[in-house]
């Protein structure tokens, strides 16, 4: 790295002794015309560029440009770092610091010649970007700066992590014990194109080649990390990430017990799809009997063989025994459930006596020791408050007084209907008189009946749907015209007046041909009195010649009983022959007799 002492001269031809001797006192005015020149011109022709303002004589002497050796600037150096470069100039002596300048001298850069980077002589031209000097092995794949890896020591790296950590892509787990070409593959080994951060842009491979289970067909995620550790060294089960359903105690199982189709596809996460079948087989207690909730964690923990469980539903859906006045009264299931396999039974008079209990209800009407009763009245086990159906939105009246509570109350006491179908659905549907299905009577009992035990008696007010009930008809009963069977009953007024028909003979509708369709005569209210329509069926009597002629039927109808008689001439008499010629003397065939009358004038004109 030091240079030679000696001055380095051009080669040139020297001239004769004599000659120089002869012209020595001229070539001394021009060697100090030259120094003077070189001296006060030296600023404006400096090599190194106009903005370079040092001394020449710092560097240079006057016998040559060369710099020897005293000039350079070598600083103290320790020899440990830098084998062989042990010299350094006196701290007296004319130097240039080049940690003065916006790039200090550090590391190797410190033992480099000058001219390996200044290799121009104008100084500030000289770039301070490493890819200036240095060659760029990495082909710009790491960018131009090489001080993000290296330092000016020397270009080993040894912080390869941090650097990835910077980079956005930690290296973790077995991603930190891999060679880096390994990820970043190049012919040179040194090129580290970007990768991106996604799994797949490595593991692509090991994805399509995955059959157990099969991803592709699974639908899994291509972001490994979603199953996988990212701080594992293999691919084995043990270590799949199932943070979204931790995998304790009781659930710490073989995959396929849950994954049961292979495909290990997403499957529901509540208890009751993978343990219905548990749920269904248990029997003590028979959780589907008594409608036990499908939320397993209610009452279970994760601990195997589903023990140890506790049921704090009985508080809120049967009987409070975690709270009020049971609480801690109690050891084991059976002092209530004396039957293990049916836990829908219970007693209450196991641990209440006959005695003392008679004793607290001698004055409560319709007591009986009984454990269903006690709960009827007692849902809450309390003494206070007893229960009164009365003060309920379903007061209990009729044969509801009487009904056994568990007849209603069957699953318990909350939530219970109040609709009629819920209770009577069978009594509706196993009615025959009248079939109320087939007649689509409406299922709100109350719309006919009371509470009244046996149904009776009973209301239609939807009959008018049917037919519509007047006058009299509101009067008659119902077996009156439905004689036990209300299907098919007639609506026409024949249908249940055919009898009455039959049987009247003032006059005889039977012999008579009368309609019918009582209404054409009669009204709903009563038989009596009739509007017969004689004007248009028969003969006009309340218009013509005849209106206001008669007074009763009796005038014409001499016959009683039989209204197909009648009588003209008891009115219109022509005893005497010489009437009847006087008046029918044009007349064929005249003859004096009441039908022939109706024959020639069958209006009455």
């Amino acid at each position: 790295m030091h240079k030679s002492s000696s001055i380095i001269r051009p080669n040139t031809i020297s001239p004769p002794r004599d000659s120089v001797l002869k012209d020595f006192e001229n070539l001394s005015a021009l060697i100090t015309l030259c120094f003077l020149l070189i001296t006060f011109g030296l600023s404006a022709q400096s090599p190194h560029g106009e903005q370079f303002e040092m001394n020449c004589a710092a560097c240079h002497t006057s016998d040559s440009w060369e710099i020897p050796l005293e000039k350079w600037n070598f600083e103290p150096i320790n020899p440990n770092n830098y084998e062989g470069v042990t010299d350094a100039l006196p701290v007296d002596s004319i130097r240039f610091n080049h940690n003065d300048t916006n790039f200090p001298l550090e590391g190797g850069h410190a033992a480099t010649d000058c001219r390996l980077c200044h290799e121009a002589l104008v100084f500030t031209e000289t770039q301070m970007e490493c890819i200036s000097c240095h060659t760029d092995f990495h082909n710009m794949t790491v960018g131009s700066d090489c001080a993000r890896c290296h330092t000016v020591d020397n270009w080993l790296v040894d912080n390869i992590t941090e650097l990835h950590q910077d980079n956005g892509f930690p290296l973790l787990g077995a991603h930190a014990q891999i060679s880096c070409n390994d990820c970043h593959i190049s012919e040179s080994n040194l090129q580290f194109n970007r990768l991106g951060n996604d799994c797949l842009n490595c593991h692509m491979s090991d994805y399509l080649a995955t059959t157990e289970p099969n991803h592709i067909a699974s639908g899994y995620s291509t972001q490994c990390i979603d199953c996988h550790d990212i701080n594992a060294f293999d691919w084995s089960a043990d270590n799949i990430l199932h943070d979204f359903f931790p995998l304790q105690k009781g659930h710490d199982i073989g995959c396929t017990e849950c994954h049961t189709t292979g495909t290990f596809a997403t499957i529901p996460s509540d208890c009751f799809s993978c343990h219905q079948m548990d749920f269904d087989a248990v029997i003590n207690p028979d959780h589907k009997a008594l409608n036990f909730g499908t939320d397993c964690a209610s009452c279970h923990t994760l601990d195997l063989d589903w023990m140890p469980a506790e049921y704090k539903q009985h508080d809120n859906d049967y009987f409070p025994i975690y709270s009020g006045s049971h609480n801690g009264e109690w050891s084991s299931c059976v002092e209530c459930h004396p039957n293990p396999a049916n836990y829908a039974e219970f007693t209450c008079i196991t641990c209440h006596g006959k005695s003392e209990t008679d004793d607290d209800h001698n004055k409560v009407g319709g007591y009986v020791y009984e454990s269903g009763a006690c709960l009827a009245c007692h849902p809450t086990g309390d003494e206070d408050g007893t229960f009164d159906h009365n003060k309920t939105n379903f007061p209990l009246t009729g044969a509801h007084v009487s009904v056994d509570c568990n007849s209603c109350h069957a699953n318990g006491y909350e939530g219970t209907p109040t609709e009629c179908s819920a209770c009577h659905q069978m009594d509706f549907e196993q009615t025959t008189a009248p079939d109320h299905e087939q007649l689509n009577f409406s299922m709100d009992c109350v719309s006919c009946h009371t509470t009244d035990p046996n149904w009776m008696p009973a209301t239609f007010a939807d009959h008018d749907n049917y037919y519509v009930l007047k006058g009299a008809h509101k009067q008659v009963g119902c077996a009156e015209c439905h004689n036990s069977t209300f299907t098919n009953t007639p609506t026409t007024c024949f249908g249940c007046h055919e009898s009455d028909y039959n049987n009247a003979n003032d006059p005889d509708h039977n012999s008579a041909n009368f309609p019918t369709d009582c209404l054409e005569c009669h009204t709903e209210n009563a038989w009596e009195p009739a509007n017969w329509d004689h004007d248009g069926e028969y003969f006009p009597i309340y218009s013509g010649n005849h209106k206001n002629e008669w007074n009763d039927c009796a005038e014409c109808h001499t016959s009683p009983g039989n209204f197909a008689i009648f009588s003209c001439i008891d009115c219109h008499e022509h005893n005497d022959p010489n009437d009847l010629a006087d008046e029918h003397d044009d007349v064929s065939g005249y003859q004096y007799v009441s039908t022939k009358c109706l024959e020639c004038h069958p209006n009455g004109d």
